[in-house]
C-alpha cells in the first residue's frame, strides 16, 4: 500500500488550483499507457476541471493492489483477463467493463550499442548479452513477449539472457540505460530517443486485449465512468491511435 500511495503522489495534476475532492478520480494504469494515458488525463482535466491521479504498474500487481482495499476508481488493464477476475471475485460488474485498445509489441535496440536488432532471431547473436522483458509472472507484455519468443523458435535458446523488469516501463529502461541490448516491450513507449525499435510481427503472439473498468465502491464512480468515455470517445482515441493501439474488430 506504501508503494500505491507514493504512486499516486505523483499523479498528473494541473497547473491550476486542485479543484474540489468530489472532482478528482484515481485510475490504476498499466505501465504501457503511461505516455498515452498522461496526455488522456491532460486533455480530460482541460475539458472538465477534474483531476486525474494515476498509478502506473503491472496489471498483476495493480490487481493486487485494489484486492487488498487501495482506494481506486478505475482499473485499466493491459489485459483483460485481469480485469474479469476482479468481476469474478465482486470487485467491479462486468457490464461495466470496457475494451479500450489491441497492445502491440516492439523489439527494441540500445542505440548506443550500435544493434539493430531487426527479427527476434537476430536475439541469439553473442553481442546480445542480455534481453529484457517485463516479468510474465505479473505483466502481460511479458507475456507476450515469452509467447513471441517461442513461436520464434528462440526461447530456449535466449533464456538464459532475459532479465525480467518489474513491469513493461522498466523493461524499456533496462535498453534505454544499456543495461541490455536488446528487449521486447509495448509499442506504446517504444518511441524514446535512446532506443531503435520495430514492430513483432502480430502473429507471434496472442492479442492484447486490453481493458478498463470502474471498480465497485469507487470514490466517484460517475466521474470514473466519464474518464472512461473519454478515452473511448473522439479525443482519446485519437490519442490512443497516436501510440499504436487500435480497438479490436466490431468494437
Amino acid at each position: 500500500m506504501l508503494g500505491l500511495l507514493v504512486a499516486l503522489a505523483s499523479g498528473c495534476a494541473p497547473a491550476s488550483a486542485s479543484p474540489p475532492a468530489d472532482k478528482t478520480i484515481t485510475v490504476a494504469a498499466a505501465a504501457d499507457l503511461q505516455s498515452a494515458f498522461t496526455d488522456i488525463g491532460s486533455a480530460f482535466e482541460q475539458e472538465t476541471g477534474a483531476k486525474v491521479i494515476f498509478s502506473f504498474g503491472s496489471s498483476g500487481n495493480l490487481e493486487v493492489q485494489i484486492e487488498n482495499g487501495a482506494p481506486i476508481d478505475l482499473f485499466a488493464s493491459a489485459d483483460e483477463e485481469y480485469v474479469q477476475r476482479l468481476v469474478a471475485k465482486g470487485l467491479a460488474v462486468q457490464d461495466k467493463v470496457q475494451l479500450y485498445g489491441l497492445g502491440r509489441l516492439a523489439l527494441v535496440s540500445y542505440k548506443a550499442g550500435g544493434l539493430q536488432i531487426q527479427r527476434p532471431e537476430e536475439l541469439l547473436k553473442p553481442e546480445v548479452k542480455h534481453i529484457s522483458i517485463a516479468n510474465p509472472d505479473h505483466a502481460p507484455y511479458g507475456v507476450a513477449a515469452r509467447q513471441a519468443l517461442t513461436a520464434a523458435g528462440i526461447w530456449g535458446q535466449v533464456k538464459p539472457k532475459v532479465v525480467y523488469g518489474e513491469n513493461v516501463r522498466q523493461a524499456l529502461q533496462f535498453v534505454q540505460t544499456g543495461n541490455a541490448e536488446a528487449g521486447m516491450v509495448a509499442l506504446s513507449i517504444a518511441n524514446v530517443p535512446e532506443v531503435s525499435y520495430v514492430k513483432v510481427d502480430e502473429s507471434l503472439y496472442q492479442p492484447l486485449r486490453q481493458a478498463m473498468v470502474v471498480l465497485k465502491g469507487a470514490p466517484d464512480a460517475k466521474l470514473a465512468g466519464e474518464f472512461a468515455a473519454f478515452v473511448n470517445g473522439p479525443k482519446g482515441r485519437a490519442i490512443m491511435d497516436k501510440y499504436g493501439y487500435s480497438l479490436p474488430e466490431g468494437k
